[in-house]
Parts: structure tokens; C-alpha cells; sequence
């Protein structure tokens, strides 16, 4: 057995002859089209945030008033018997407005998400469809 001391042979014109052109407009429209899926999913997250802040804000705001109502009238009752009625009547009225805030809160979150995923999904699915057609042009 002789041992060759060739050294092995490598084409390089060939292997990049076998090549095809990279079609770069193609490559770049993809890209825009990324961005513009990013951007929109960026937005709807943005505006679920403002959204919720918003709403938030209104709650916080409408539960102060509420504990300074409750506190009014708690006050203004003498009977032991009475207040107790009524306190539990404000906590029952309180805990009720609270899970309607947490029910809206968690619908306009839910909303924001959703339309964030389908922002990239969308985008996602475009771009498989994209890639089997330049699969089937290579």
C-alpha cells in the first residue's frame, strides 16, 4: 500500500459554479415585510399597555372615591347593629366592583396578546410559503 502525498483536489470555482443567485430583492422585500410584523405586533402591545394603564388608572381612581364614600357613611351611623350591616353591605359591593375591573382588565390583556401573536403569525406563515417557493426555484 503506497500513501499518496498529493494533496486532496478542491475546486472552489467549482463548488460556487453549482451556485445559484441569490435573488437579494426577493431577500430584502422579506425583510421589510419582517420589520412591518414587528412593528405591528409592537404597536398592539403598546397600545394593550396604554389600554390597561388607562383602565387601570380609572379603577384606582373610582376605588378611592369609593373608600371615601364608604367611610362617609360608616361614619355617619350610630347604630352598632346598623354599621356592621353596612359594612358588610360596602365590602360585598367592593369585592363585586373589583372582579368586574379584574374580569375587564383581563379581557383588554387577553385582546393585546392576541393581536400581537397574530401579528407574527401571519408573518410566520408568509414566510414559510416563502421559503418553499424559493425551495422549489432552487
Amino acid at each position: 500500500m503506497s500513501k499518496s502525498n498529493a494533496a486532496p483536489s478542491f475546486d472552489p470555482a467549482a463548488v460556487f459554479a453549482s451556485w445559484k443567485p441569490v435573488d437579494v430583492e426577493a431577500l430584502i422585500a422579506a425583510q421589510r415585510r419582517n420589520v412591518e410584523a414587528l412593528t405591528a405586533a409592537n404597536k398592539a402591545t403598546v397600545d394593550g399597555a396604554k389600554a390597561l394603564a388607562a383602565v387601570h388608572t380609572e379603577f384606582v381612581r373610582g376605588a378611592v372615591d369609593g373608600c371615601a364614600t364608604a367611610w362617609s357613611e360608616l361614619l355617619a351611623v350610630k347604630d352598632p347593629k346598623v354599621g356592621v350591616a353596612k359594612q358588610a353591605g360596602l365590602a360585598k359591593a367592593a369585592y363585586e366592583s373589583s372582579l368586574a375591573n379584574l374580569r375587564e382588565l383581563g379581557e383588554i390583556a387577553t385582546k393585546a396578546q392576541f393581536e400581537t401573536f397574530e401579528a407574527l403569525n401571519s408573518r410566520l406563515i408568509e414566510g414559510f410559503g416563502e421559503l418553499q417557493t424559493l425551495a422549489k426555484k432552487a
